[in-house]
């Protein structure tokens, strides 16, 4: 039986759309706010802290930033902080290293060698996202994170200058994101859900009529003829003597009724068939619909 494209695709289309979702919601990278702000500019960018370092608490961390004098960090770095600016919040020392040649971790490790607190990693590469970086965490005692390649040359540009830097803790979903969240969620799903029960609805409303055998009203039957069987009958031309519904002999005082086509039938027996099962003699196939 051919079925309707719309009762087939459906239910995989709102499975399909179901795990998009999840899988939004949980491979999306957790994100944390840097902040760069002097007296004459201030900039926040979106970042994804990795994976393998020590996170920010609650309260975030502020300090100077410094640019890797090698800007990928695949070798030692040198530092020279004497000239460290007064009045940062905590005094933590920030690094800027492009992302480059090299692992992430070993990146970080040399920034923490170098005696950095906090190694900011910025992209080569124009990617339009983000993703958390990954790595061994093994002797890792440091804060790291990853920005764009526009947040990395913004920072590189303003570094080491009178601006302080910040990074904040992961940004926690508060009531209102969850509930939109949640809410954008059950409505894709009920409208999915809603889409495939009106197509399989409509479907079944277009096609019922054809698979469902044509049927004959009791008021219909009733006026077909009907006569009390003797065994005299069977001399006669049309009388048999076994009902070809049940498969039981007629016996005298049994009420049969007769079709047009001059087969007779014990009454209850061809009743039902014509009320419930079709519109034709169950022996020669004649439609009662014909001589209506």
């Amino acid at each position: 039986m051919k079925q309707s494209p719309s009762s087939i695709s459906s239910p995989n289309s709102t499975a399909a759309l179901i795990c998009a979702i999840i899988l939004l919601i949980l491979l999306r990278p957790a994100t944390a706010l840097v902040r760069l702000h002097g007296s004459s500019f201030s900039f926040t960018f979106i970042d994804a802290p990795a994976r393998f370092a020590v996170p920010v608490d609650g309260f975030g961390a502020c300090g100077s930033l410094y640019v890797a004098n090698t800007l990928d960090a695949c070798s030692a770095l040198r530092t020279n902080f004497s000239a460290d600016r007064v009045g940062t919040t905590t005094g933590v020392r920030f690094v800027l290293i492009e992302r480059g040649g090299g692992s992430f971790d070993r990146k970080v490790r040399v920034a923490q060698d170098a005696g950095f607190q906090a190694a900011i990693i910025f992209d080569d590469q124009d990617m339009g996202y983000l993703y958390s970086m990954i790595g061994n965490p093994s002797g890792i005692h440091i804060h790291a994170t990853f920005v764009s390649k526009m947040a990395g040359e913004t920072l590189q540009k303003y570094a080491e200058g009178e601006g302080e830097c910040c990074i904040g803790p992961p940004i926690e979903e508060n009531a209102g994101t969850v509930l939109v969240i949640s809410f954008v969620s059950v409505v894709i799903i009920i409208s999915a859900i809603a889409a495939f029960l009106f197509a399989r609805n409509c479907w079944i409303l277009r096609n019922g009529g054809r698979r469902k055998p044509p049927r004959m009203d009791r008021e219909e039957v009733e006026i077909l003829t009907c006569f009390i069987f003797k065994r005299a009958y069977l001399t006669t031309k049309h009388i048999t003597e076994t009902c070809a519904i049940c498969l039981e002999d007629y016996q005298d005082g049994e009420r049969l009724r007769l079709l047009p086509c001059l087969h007779e039938f014990h009454s209850a027996c061809v009743d039902s068939w014509l009320t419930k099962w079709g519109t034709f003699c169950p022996i020669c196939k004649y439609d009662m619909n014909s001589s209506r």
